[in-house]
C-alpha cells in the first residue's frame, strides 16, 4: 500500500534494479516490524506461557520491565534481559528446536511479502545482504534462511557446554550498538556503506539507518517517521500479511459448500447422461469454479494455452496452500485426477472430492503399496486421464520452493507423457499452510510449455528433475509479464 508522503514499493524495487551490482554494496534489514509483522519475541513468550513455563514471579518481572522501558522512560532493553534470564539452564539445542517449530507454526506467515521482494531484489544484484537486529540468533536464523540471507548481526546468547547461562554475550544489539556493529561489519567485509542501503521501522534504529547512505523507514514508528521526514529518508509502507476475519470465515464456508454442491451436480449430470466420465468432468468444472467464486478468489493466468497443448500429461505444481488443488483443478477442468499422500484421504474438507475424483493416495511408509498405487496412476494416464501432482510432497509455510521428489517424473516417463509445470506465485498469501480460512484475492499462475519425457532415462532423472525445479525458481524470480 502507499500512503500520503510515502514511497511506493515499486519505486524501491526499481531503484534496486538500477543500482550497481556486487558484494561491496550492502543491504541491512531489521527483523521485527520490518521483515516480519509484529515481534518474534512475543511469539516465543506466548509459547512459553501456553506450555506453563512462566511462573508468577517471572511474569511480574517482565511486566515491570515493560512498563519501565516504555511508559516510565527507563531502560527499554530490560525486558530482553529478563527474557534472557528465563532461559538459564535450557540447552541451546532445545531453544533451536523451539525456534524452528515456531517459525513453521507462527512466524513464517508473518513475513511481509513485499519485504521478501525487496530482499530478493538485492540478492539478484549480488549485494551483501544482512539482518541487523536486537533479536537473538534463534529468532532470526529461520527467517533469514528462508529469505536467503546468510549474514546475521544480532544479540548473541551466552552458552557454556551447550547450556544457556541466561545472559547475552555483549548485551543487546540495540540502538548505537547496532549501528557500530554495522560499521564494523562493513569494514570487515569491504562494504561501501555510503553506497549501501538499510531498512528499519523503530525509532531506536535512527543511528543504524544513519550508518548507510540510503536509509529507508519501513512502516515506521511515529518518531522514526518524523526523523525520516527531517532527514529526507524514504518512508515505505509495506502491506501486511493477510489475516482471516468474519468475511473470510463466511467465504470459506461458502466455498466448501460450493465445492461439494458442484460435485453433487456433476454426479446428477452423469446419471442423467448415463455417462460417468461426463459427470466427473462437469463436476470438476462446476465445483472448482463455484468454490473459487464464492471464496472471492480470482485467477491471473499466463501461458493458459499450454494446458491443452499435450494431454494427457502429468501436471505438476508448487505447493503452499490448501487452495492449490482447487486452483489447478479449475485450470485443468476435465479428464484429470490427482495424487496425494495417504493422510489427505481423511481430510473431511475434501471428502466429496475424494469420493468423486478417486485420486491415488500414496502410503510413503509402504514401498510395495506405493509402487502398486503409482502403477495404477500410469494406467490412468495411458487411458487418457491427466494427473496433477505436487512434487514437493507437502505444503510449505512460505513461498520458498522445496525439494522436488521424483515420483511425478517417474510416472510421466513410464506413461510416456509430458510434464507440464504450473507455477503458483502467491496462493499462500490467501491461505497459508495450516490456515483454516481463506482470504479473497487474486492468485498468479504461470503455465509453462509441456516438457517431453520420451528421451529421459533413469540415469539422468535426477538432473532432469533439477532442471524442472530450476524453471520454477527462475519463473518465481522473474515473473512473466512483470515489468
Amino acid at each position: 500500500m502507499t500512503s500520503p508522503g510515502s514511497t511506493p514499493v515499486a519505486e524501491v524495487l526499481a531503484a534496486i534494479e538500477n543500482s550497481p551490482s556486487g558484494p561491496e554494496y550492502g543491504a541491512f534489514f531489521d527483523l521485527d516490524g520490518t521483515l516480519v509483522q509484529g515481534y518474534t519475541a512475543g511469539t516465543f513468550a506466548s509459547d512459553r506461557l501456553r506450555r506453563g513455563e512462566v511462573g508468577p514471579g517471572e511474569f511480574a518481572r517482565v511486566l515491570l520491565a515493560a512498563v519501565d522501558g516504555t511508559v516510565l522512560g527507563g531502560n527499554p532493553q530490560s525486558v530482553g534481559e529478563v527474557g534472557f534470564a528465563s532461559l538459564r539452564g535450557h540447552s541451546e539445542d532445545e531453544l533451536n528446536e523451539i525456534a524452528e517449530r515456531l517459525f513453521h507454526q507462527k512466524i513464517a506467515s508473518t513475513i511481509r511479502p513485499e519485504a521478501r521482494a525487496i530482499v530478493r531484489a538485492h540478492l539478484r544484484k549480488g549485494h551483501t545482504v544482512a539482518v541487523a537486529s536486537a533479536a537473538t540468533r534463534p529468532q532470526i536464523e529461520p527467517v533469514a534462511r528462508d529469505l536467503g540471507i546468510s549474514h546475521l548481526l544480532c544479540t548473541e546468547l551466552e552458552v557454556e557446554d551447550g547450556i544457556l547461562t541466561g545472559r547475552a554475550v555483549e548485551g543487546m544489539l540495540w540502538g548505537d550498538r547496532k549501528a557500530k556493529a554495522v560499521r564494523a561489519f562493513g569494514k570487515e567485509h569491504g562494504i561501501d556503506l555510503p553506497a549501501s542501503t538499510a531498512y528499519a521501522n523503530g525509532h531506536e534504529d535512527i543511528a543504524f539507518l544513519s550508518s548507510v547512505g540510503h536509509p529507508h523507514a519501513l512502516n515506521p514508528h511515529p518518531l522514526l517517521r518524523a526523523a525520516a521526514e527531517q532527514y529526507g529518508w524514504p518512508v515505505v509502507m509495506l502491506r501486511e500479511p493477510r489475516t482471516a476475519g468474519l468475511r473470510s470465515v463466511v467465504r470459506t464456508g461458502a466455498a466448501l459448500a460450493g465445492l461439494n454442491a458442484g460435485l453433487a451436480a456433476g454426479v446428477a449430470y452423469g446419471v442423467i447422461k448415463q455417462d460417468r466420465k461426463a459427470g466427473i468432468n462437469k463436476g470438476i468444472e462446476l465445483a472448482t469454479r463455484t468454490a473459487l467464486s464464492l471464496g472471492g478468489v480470482k485467477l491471473n493466468v499466463v501461458g493458459r494455452e499450454h494446458i491443452d497443448a499435450a494431454r494427457p500429461a502429468v501436471f505438476i505444481g508448487n505447493h503452499q496452500s490448501s487452495l492449490d488443488p482447487v486452483v489447478v483443478g479449475a485450470l485443468l477442468e476435465h479428464d484429470v485426477t490427482g495424487v496425494a499422500k495417504k493422510e489427505a484421504k481423511y481430510d473431511p474438507r475434501m471428502l466429496m472430492m475424494t469420493l468423486f475424483m478417486d485420486p491415488a493416495f500414496i502410503d510413503r511408509g509402504n514401498v510395495n503399496s506405493a509402487k502398486a498405487t503409482l502403477d495404477g496412476v500410469v494406467d490412468k494416464l495411458r487411458g487418457g486421464t491427466s494427473v496433477m501432482i505436487f512434487p514437493e510432497g507437502t505444503r510449505l509455510p512460505t513461498p520458498v520452493l522445496g525439494r522436488f521428489k521424483k515420483g511425478a517424473f517417474h510416472i510421466a516417463m513410464q506413461a510416456g507423457v509430458p510434464v507440464v509445470p504450473i507455477v503458483i506465485r502467491n496462493a499462500g498469501e490467501l491461505m497459508w499452510r495450516g490456515a483454516t480460512f481463506m482470504n479473497e484475492g487474486t492468485v498468479d499462475i504461470a503455465v509453462l510449455p509441456p516438457i517431453p519425457t520420451e528421451d529421459w532415462t533413469a540415469d539422468d532423472l535426477e538432473a532432469r528433475v533439477a532442471e524442472v525445479r530450476q524453471l520454477y525458481v527462475d519463473t518465481l524470480d522473474d515473473w512473466p509479464g512483470d515489468s
